[in-house]
């Protein structure tokens, strides 16, 4: 079966799937917690899991889960790489923890997984108002990381091409700052497989790599920000060589 077939035939699922659980996200709203509701949003996330391998043959690997189990019920900031839109389907269900993912406000207009991400009460910001989206982050953010949740962020603050760097956004930083809240660090190589913009995926193995908790505590903005990217940037030539051998910055 050609790759255009079979990523033909996973957005047919896809746009399934998501309908489904985006109407079952409304109808309960009433009737259920965020939480709850967040119960269902992880099944999806693993049936996202199961039929990309299933149907386009692209399979996932996870390094380093012992990071995110050694931070037991403490809230943490995930700050994580972001090559295409893989991520966002398969990290609720990767991490054994309640995601909040900051996202841009344009999401919320899609029909039924927009529908579905307003239930959950996400953070979503206005990218073209620097000034509310800090805001957003630092009051909504503060208020899920006392909820015990995870807040997920990306950094580049959009889908980068493989091997690409981009210069980070602050405001992760920020807000751990602000909320006395370490970080955990995340690299991986979902652009191979499939690339920002593009319809087709391509056969292949993702790999996700955890790092160890980055403390907060004593550092300057800037200082966190260093260890971060150094971090990810250097998983990045390690999970990924090929790509990431000829970049010279």
């Amino acid at each position: 079966m050609s790759i255009l077939i079979r990523s033909f035939l996973f957005y047919l699922y896809l746009i399934s799937i998501t309908m489904i659980a985006g109407l079952f996200c409304i109808l309960f709203t009433a009737f259920t917690s965020a939480q709850q509701r967040y119960i269902l949003f992880r099944y999806w996330s693993g049936l996202n899991l199961l039929m990309l391998d299933k149907i386009c043959n692209i399979q996932c690997r996870v390094l380093g889960m012992k990071h995110v189990i050694e931070c037991g019920p403490k809230p943490m900031i995930l700050l994580s790489k972001h090559q295409s839109a893989w991520e966002t389907l398969v990290y609720p269900y990767l991490f054994p923890k309640t995601l909040c993912f900051v996202s841009k406000r344009e999401l919320l207009w899609l029909p039924f997984f927009g529908w579905a991400l307003a239930s959950l009460k996400m953070i979503t910001i206005n990218r073209g108002d620097s000034d509310a989206a800090r805001a957003a982050v630092a009051v909504q953010g503060r208020e899920r990381l006392a909820l015990g949740q995870w807040i997920a962020i990306f950094p580049e603050g959009t889908r980068t091409p493989v091997g690409s760097y981009r210069p980070y956004r602050k405001g992760g930083f920020r807000l751990a700052i602000a909320t006395n809240t370490d970080i955990i660090p995340v690299a991986q190589n979902a652009g191979n497989v499939w690339p920002r913009n593009s319809f087709r995926k391509y056969p292949g193995l993702v790999t996700v790599s955890i790092g160890p908790v980055i403390s907060v505590k004593g550092k300057t903005e800037e200082q966190i920000q260093t260890e971060v990217e150094g971090w990810i940037e250097g998983e990045m030539h390690r999970i990924d060589p090929a790509a990431y051998s000829l970049r010279t910055n």
